[in-house]
């Protein structure tokens, strides 16, 4: 097959959705289907861009680590993807990319497949703060009906998101499928070399969170739980990885909180040299986004072996099972730190967990097995045309 993939965000700008968009890329070009990205210029180019067709975009003001592509300058670009002859396009973002590769789909008569990453319904508030949060759902859930009921299929990275998606009134054919973990997440990592090039004695506990420092994560929870935390384990330490928008705001609830001495915000890793070693170098990893569609970053910690404490909500529902790699926990500072503790004071029972963690991922999240799934999803929408 020849595919299309389209969306208004890609690396260099790192998230979910980038994620998810080079992993199927690669699988499905690894099964031998030939895949082709349209994607905004961020004005840095990254190491692969072969198959990327990069559109002129602009800054989005109250977010400007991402990009909206220019849907104008975009439109010229669609006689020469036309001749390409796609045989389905899939659209990864309800944005330009929407509405070009609904386009695109009508011009060449071939499917026309969206995924659904984010949970806008949670989301939109954080970034249009002057608009009612009941207002802001309101238009998340009405745009996302009425943009899912314009194509032929949805795939959604979880049964609840799909779930959510059929409340609001979707009736397109769908399909629930996550994005699974590419080799390099399983490869051996050193996280003690990790834990010696950031300062973090190898006795010291630590508890990580990685992903995206966005408001819509809940990461302020995570503080006011490592005050508890302090309580069980003086020494503990919270590291924080990833940027975004909320780090400022993080920064100054640690020190109203007096966390100086038991936080670390360490920023940006690099994936392919880094995260690995990150993630090892954790005694837990906790998590308490309640908007996920998956909760990527839960499975890479379990590739590493590390044992997971987090809120089961949303995506998170799909992949957290008590007692297979992770401890689920409630919304509440307390409860959480008791069980993260649980781990932190039993180094036998946080090794076998983690080593149901890992097992766990082996058997049911490689991008393999996802890959061949999408095809066969593809595959039924062809024979369907």
């Amino acid at each position: 097959m020849k595919i299309l993939f389209i969306s208004d965000v890609y690396f260099p700008r790192v998230n979910g959705v980038s994620t998810s968009i080079r992993t199927f890329a690669g699988q499905l070009q690894e099964l031998g289907h030939v895949v082709h990205l349209v994607a905004p210029d961020y004005g840095v180019a990254t190491a692969d861009e072969a198959w990327i067709r990069r559109i002129p975009a602009r800054k989005i003001y109250f977010d400007p680590e991402d990009r909206l592509m220019r849907y104008g300058v975009a439109l010229d670009h669609v006689m020469e993807l036309r001749r390409e002859k796609y045989d389905l396009i899939h659209i990864h973002t309800p944005f330009a990319a929407h509405y070009l590769g609904r386009k695109l789909a009508h011009l060449l008569d071939v499917p026309c497949v969206e995924t659904y990453h984010t949970f806008f319904e949670d989301y939109l508030h954080h970034y249009l703060p002057w608009i009612p949060r009941r207002t802001a759902r309101g238009i998340a859930r009405f745009v996302s009906q009425r943009q899912c009921n314009e194509v032929d299929a949805i795939v959604a990275p979880s049964q609840p998101m799909l779930d959510v998606l059929r409340q609001y009134g979707v009736r397109a054919k769908a399909g629930v499928i996550p994005t699974g973990l590419q080799a390099q997440s399983f490869a051996a990592a050193d996280g003690a070399a990790f834990r010696e090039k950031y300062g973090i004695p190898l006795e010291r506990p630590m508890i990580l969170y990685v992903g995206r420092v966005a408001f819509e994560k809940n990461i302020p929870f995570l503080l006011r739980m490592a005050v508890e935390l302090r309580e069980m384990q003086p020494d503990v330490l919270l590291v924080v990885t990833g940027e975004g928008p909320a780090e400022q705001s993080l920064h100054q609830l640690a020190i109203e909180l007096n966390l100086q001495n038991n936080i670390r915000f360490i920023g940006y890793l690099d994936r392919n040299t880094e995260l690995n070693g990150c993630y090892k170098a954790a005694d837990v990893f906790v998590f308490s986004s309640k908007s996920e569609t998956q909760g990527l970053v839960i499975i890479e910690a379990m590739a590493q072996g590390t044992p997971v404490v987090a809120i089961a909500e949303l995506g998170t529902k799909s992949i957290l099972i008590e007692g297979e790699g992770a401890l689920i926990a409630p919304e509440d500072e307390l409860i959480f730190a008791e069980r993260v503790n649980s781990l932190l004071q039993n180094k036998k029972v946080r090794n076998a967990l983690g080593a149901k963690a890992r097992a766990y991922v082996e058997q049911k999240w490689t991008s393999r097995a996802q890959a061949e799934r999408v095809v066969e999803f593809y595959q039924g929408m062809l024979i369907k045309m």
